[in-house]
């Protein structure tokens, strides 16, 4: 599962989570919330009858408060007949305007089950019903979840569509360096062997040319042989990671300033063979010692190449003294088209992050990186 992928999921979950909790707090608040309002439209109703009984000495203050408290439950009273009779907390323009509001209120009510009867003579001959729906705060309680979970649907969306946009600008950029860089591998190469062909033309010599010829065919069979792995499982083939990584450094130090050391500091007497793309992993190694070379200030300085086993796997470490990486750059170092330096386009780390852990199942980090005195870059590998 890739780290873009699992922080999405992760986002989701925990978006569903806050979602489902909000339903479920909700739903509590409002089924508490609606028996009270039963409670309080049962005393409503019989503080409506106790007024209406009560003599001239009989204290209503108490039935006043609460009938005159009521003044978010919506009401519709009505005879025996359901004819209605009266309401409470409905809008008046509503009412004077549109003669089947209350009616289709009364029959949303009545649909709620929402009800209070009252018997006017001891028969039970005549009543009263008291038919009521959900204030205002209760239908807040109840929907707000749905109001919730459609902002975290846009949010969720909005989110996918970013990700989406960055992982597509990602691609274009990591296509658009590959192309720069089949031109750069390719244009050395090339550009020696029409050298080479003026030479052959005007040499007498004409063995010691063609050598030459023959190096940088095999230099362009290489990059071909590179660039065709790239997007699809490459064959992988017992190689000796001593010969291989010794035979780079002989290939990059010869292009190097003269300043410029290259040395192996712990490395093996005997072969260490391990199952890889051979003409991958060179390409991944070049790569960090010509990050190495650019690192170095004012073209002199030391890098080191150490082969060893850390927990029986091969680990290689690429280290040199150069001007290090800020903090804040090295968790972009491996970032299609990040780049420090004032030429190339951020290409040759990320292919290589991609060539060591999704061709090879290893590892490619920063060991250790300190501005002015040096950065080491790890590769391990799996027997």
């Amino acid at each position: 599962m890739s780290k873009k992928f699992l922080g999405t999921f992760i986002l989701s979950l925990i978006a569903v989570v806050i979602i489902a909790g909000t339903f479920f707090y909700s739903g509590y608040l409002s089924t508490r919330i609606a028996e009270k309002e039963s409670r309080q439209m049962q005393q409503w109703v019989t503080a409506q009858q106790l007024i209406a009984k009560a003599g001239d000495d009989v204290d209503i203050s108490l039935p006043a408060v609460i009938i005159a408290e009521q003044k978010d439950i919506p009401v519709i009273e009505t005879n025996e007949q359901d004819s209605i009779m009266s309401y409470l907390n409905l809008d008046s323009q509503s009412v004077a305007t549109n003669p089947q509001y209350l009616q289709k209120q009364l029959q949303a009510y009545k649909k709620e089950g929402h009800v209070v009867t009252t018997f006017i003579d001891p028969e039970g001959r005549h009543f009263n019903r008291y038919y009521y729906g959900e204030s205002q705060l209760l239908m807040l309680v109840r929907y707000f979840p749905v109001f919730q979970l459609v902002i975290v649907i846009i949010f969720i969306a909005m989110l996918l569509s970013a990700l989406r946009f960055r992982h597509k600008t990602e691609q274009d950029g990591i296509w658009t360096g590959l192309a720069k860089e089949t031109a750069h591998q390719l244009g050395t190469p090339i550009s020696a062997l029409s050298g080479w062909t003026a030479m052959l033309k005007e040499s007498d010599d004409k063995d010691w040319v063609l050598t030459e010829m023959e190096k940088d065919i095999s230099r362009l069979n290489r990059i071909t042989e590179r660039f065709s792995m790239i997007g699809s499982a490459p064959r992988k083939t017992p190689t000796d990671l001593r010969a291989l990584i010794l035979r780079t450094m002989d290939y990059v130090r010869k292009r190097a300033a003269s300043n410029i050391g290259l040395q192996t500091g712990e490395f093996p007497d005997d072969p260490v063979m391990v199952e890889v793309a051979a003409p991958l992993i060179e390409w991944v190694i070049e790569n960090l010692l010509k990050n190495a070379l650019d690192a170095m200030e004012e073209g002199r300085g030391l890098i080191r190449v150490d082969l060893h086993q850390v927990n029986n796997q091969p680990v290689i470490d690429v280290t040199d003294n150069g001007k290090g990486i800020a903090l804040a750059d090295q968790e972009q170092v491996f970032r299609p088209g990040f780049s420090t330096k004032k030429r190339g386009w951020g290409l040759g780390l990320t292919l290589s992050k991609r060539i060591v852990e999704e061709y090879h199942g290893g590892q490619l980090i920063i060991r250790n990186s300190e501005q002015g005195k040096g950065t080491t870059f790890r590769i391990v590998l799996k027997k």
